[in-house]
């Protein structure tokens, strides 16, 4: 069960707001920025609860008001069309009653990897990264694109995204994983059918309230010519950044922005975020193993599927949910997918023994 703690959300922004009137606040520019960023996300989640609170007493009060008259009929419509407003109004809130995770408030790093399939792999794992993009643009969450390496042939091999916005991670973690194409191959001149696999990493960004160090002797810097997108630019300076952290073999690379400067920047933070999450995969391991418990989580678990011959249906092998518009959720409708991850998640969690 997930309890949604309105009252303690408005008493945290009143105690924020607060906060924000004292003189000394301002002293440390970026405390004040990551204050204020997350005084914003929380009043972008507690105040359309309390504008649905208010359509909801409204419909009650309109409802009253059609008891009393002779002909109600059309203020029954009324009542009736506010209803179903409501209704997909409360769908919505209550998703974003299931962000319970530690990081879930945070943005989020997703990259795409091509897997197996060759040229099909590779092309697939283009449709993916474009499916995120389409998603991000119709929610209005920023989505930038850090790394994008083409691949010979056709597609790319990998793409790593940051989206920034409202519960950026807490809505794509369940996107983690391999995804599986099985489509008529474009590539294929007997035009048979084809299997491809892609694999979604999604990390939460870590800001620096979490202290993760790394030491300069531990990472390898290097610096080359970005390829594909990016304008001419990219092809004359040496501006894109690979680290690669020696201890663990992890490999980050960035070659969006025009300053090499800005390339390590990001590709620190990415590298950070890695590190973060092997950390916690190693943690909870050793949770399980104490408790006797195989863990069913790992990069090479099939997630989701997407059938376009011979029908067409995308299923989610973990919460069942399914689906027959296949271009529709190539084209970034994931919603549905997102939420049932979420209830499924929440209902797994509260089944699992505490620590």
């Amino acid at each position: 069960m997930v309890v949604f703690d309105l009252a303690g959300k408005r008493s945290q922004i009143v105690t924020m707001e607060e906060e924000q009137t004292h003189e000394e606040f301002w002293a440390d520019h970026d405390a004040a920025q990551q204050h204020s960023k997350k005084l914003s996300q929380l009043r972008r989640v507690v105040e359309p609860w309390e504008a649905l609170g208010k359509r909801a007493h409204d419909a009650l009060e309109l409802l009253e008001l059609a008891s009393m008259e002779d002909n109600p009929e059309s203020l029954l419509t009324e009542l009736e069309a506010e209803l179903a407003a409501i209704g997909r109004e409360l769908e919505e809130r209550r998703t974003e009653a299931l962000f319970g995770g530690p990081y879930d408030d945070r943005d989020a790093f997703l990259t795409v990897h091509a897997r197996a399939g060759g040229l099909d792999a590779q092309d697939w794992a283009e449709m993916l990264a474009r499916m995120y993009l389409r998603w991000a643009e119709d929610h209005e969450v920023e989505a930038e694109m850090l790394e994008y390496i083409p691949a010979d042939g056709a597609g790319i091999k990998q793409a790593t995204l940051r989206i920034s916005g409202l519960n950026a991670y807490g809505r794509l973690r369940g996107e983690a994983g391999v995804h599986r194409l099985v489509r008529i191959g474009p590539f294929d001149a007997n035009k048979r059918r084809h299997t491809a696999f892609a694999l979604v990493e999604v990390l939460p960004v870590m800001e620096d309230d979490i202290q993760i160090t790394i030491d300069p002797s531990d990472i390898h810097v290097e610096t080359y010519r970005a390829s594909g997108a990016g304008g001419q630019h990219v092809n004359k300076t040496d501006s894109a950044v690979r680290i690669t952290h020696e201890p663990t073999g992890i490999v980050v690379q960035c070659q969006n922005e025009r300053s090499q400067t800005r390339n390590r920047e990001s590709a620190m933070a990415v590298l950070k975020s890695k590190l973060f999450d092997l950390e916690e995969r190693k943690q909870r391991e050793e949770r399980e193993k104490l408790r006797g418990e195989h863990s069913e989580e790992s990069w090479g678990q099939q997630i989701r599927s997407y059938v376009m011959v011979p029908y067409t249906m995308v299923k989610d092998m973990r919460t069942e949910h399914e689906a027959g518009d296949v271009e529709g959720v190539l084209d970034g409708q994931l919603d549905p997918f997102i939420r049932a991850f979420l209830e499924w998640d929440a209902e797994r969690q509260a089944s699992l023994p505490a620590d």
